[in-house]
């Protein structure tokens, strides 16, 4: 659908891992998760609501203590601010697309420009005056692509006039999967305003409103707002791009699946459109290395909070454990020790990250820490002892966005058992091998009564390996 060359490059010239997976599909849990090494329950973050106990173990620390010169710029995301870091220079909160306000070591800073390219200059930057005499550790974490997608003014000629094939399940009916029916992501009910990117003038009462799980999404000055946080340079091109959409709009409105499909491109390509930017800036990063004869020792990770929906089941966003918010991005480049163009098909975890740093730094893993090290499969090595399940549990319910049930479940190599829980007791059963659209639930087919079985022993092993509570409702205090 997209050139990514850049990212491309990473997978070429490392690890591809085609099954790779999120603990928590949500933002700031699956970064508490990348730094700690925990699950949720453990680090203390098992949704968007709670702060991040900056005071805890985290593998920056450990390397930080090891002698390791360490930094984050970019997205941060957890609402303390960083510890363990020489350098942060984060976003506040997830951060605007253009002229975002940032922490720089405490001091609050204003810039001007998109911010993916302001995110690489600071990384740039500070690898740059970095102190050579010790080894480096950078988190470069974008704010693209998350919502409400705004690409690179540059990118807008290009990324507007490209068209995408549909989703097969773009009009799922979510039968036989009652917490599917429940949720509050459909790209049906994306706003006209922040998401769509028109003005109240452009469309009628009726196609203005919709559900996305925020008021602030919905009103129909938003998208102004958002507007005119843009300089006047930069408006002028934005709006030399998008009057055009907004007059077809206006002169044709779509309805019914129209509508649904338009909202689908337009959706499409403003997503796409921030990913080109953040790859083209990857190549800067990756440039940098090759450049500084820095490439050959330094390991370069590719990876994501989460995985995200584009259409699949009629979705934006992420959260649930079904295989495209469940999964998640991961390539890992290291040419001094890993050979080049492999892809591995075990299943890994973020969870796994911090381990793995710190074992190739020769640290030895904390015993609280809860992944393994990934070096054995990124070497090549026998993984005959490697996990065969993977684990995960969402706790973002009732309270938050989206109205995703609250739910854990268990995958291995071919099938996959959930169970919602909270306000219902549901239970979803998929065979991937031959329904890897997850449509079909087979948790009540009697041909499946074993495999479940199976299944829901695996779940209850698992969860008393990761010393999950026994109360299992993920309530936090504030």
């Amino acid at each position: 659908m997209i050139e990514t060359p850049h990212i491309d490059r990473i997978v070429k010239e490392g690890v591809r891992f085609t099954n790779s997976f999120v603990t928590n599909s949500i933002c700031a849990p699956s970064r508490a998760v990348l730094l700690t090494g925990k699950y949720s329950h453990f680090n203390g973050l098992r949704d968007n609501r709670d702060q991040f106990d900056g005071s805890q173990q985290t593998f920056p620390k450990l390397l930080q203590q090891a002698g390791y010169s360490t930094a984050v710029v970019g997205k941060w995301h957890l609402k303390t601010h960083p510890t363990g870091f020489d350098y942060w220079d984060v976003l506040v909160g997830q951060g605007n697309y253009y002229n975002p306000t940032m922490v720089r070591m405490g001091d609050t800073l204003t810039h001007t420009g998109y911010t993916t390219e302001i995110i690489t200059d600071i990384a740039l930057d500070v690898l740059e005056k970095r102190d050579t005499t010790k080894p480096f550790c950078m988190l470069y974490h974008h704010k693209a692509p998350h919502r409400n997608w705004m690409p690179n003014l540059k990118d807008l000629p290009t990324v507007l006039k490209k068209e995408y094939p549909l989703p097969p399940t773009l009009f799922d009916d979510y039968e036989g999967r009652q917490a599917a029916k429940g949720q509050d992501m459909r790209i049906e009910d994306m706003f006209m305003s922040s998401d769509m990117k028109l003005l109240p003038e452009d469309y009628g009462e009726e196609t203005g409103t919709g559900g996305g799980g925020a008021a602030n999404f919905q009103a129909p000055g938003n998208w102004e707002r958002l507007r005119q946080q843009l300089t006047a340079e930069q408006r002028k091109v934005w709006d030399e791009n998008y009057d055009p959409i907004r007059k077809a709009f206006r002169e044709n409105p779509p309805t019914g699946r129209d509508l649904i499909i338009w909202k689908y491109q337009r959706y499409m390509q403003d997503y796409l459109g921030s990913v080109a930017s953040v790859d083209e800036n990857i190549g800067r990063v990756l440039a940098y290395l090759d450049e500084n004869g820095l490439a050959e020792n330094t390991i370069v990770v590719y990876t994501s909070d989460q995985g995200f929906y584009l259409g699949e089941h009629g979705w934006y966003d992420k959260r649930f454990m079904y295989e495209e918010s469940f999964s998640m991005p991961l390539a890992i480049r290291y040419p001094a020790a890993v050979q080049a163009g492999q892809t591995s098909d075990e299943l890994v975890m973020n969870l796994d990250f911090a381990p793995t740093f710190l074992d190739y730094a020769g640290l030895e893993k904390p015993q609280d820490m809860q992944g393994e090290s990934l070096r054995p499969v990124l070497e090549g090595a026998a993984a005959t002892d490697w996990r065969k399940s993977v684990y995960y549990h969402y706790y973002e319910y009732p309270h938050g966005w989206h109205s995703v049930k609250r739910h854990e479940g268990v995958r291995d190599n071919r099938y996959k058992l959930i169970h919602f829980y909270h306000d219902i007791d549901d239970w979803e059963l998929y065979d991937l091998e031959t329904d890897s659209l997850e449509v079909n639930n087979l948790a009540d087919d009697p041909a499946y009564s074993e495999i479940r079985t199976r299944l829901e022993k695996e779940l209850e092993r698992l969860r008393q390996y990761y010393q999950l509570p026994e109360n299992n409702t993920g309530e936090m205090s504030n």
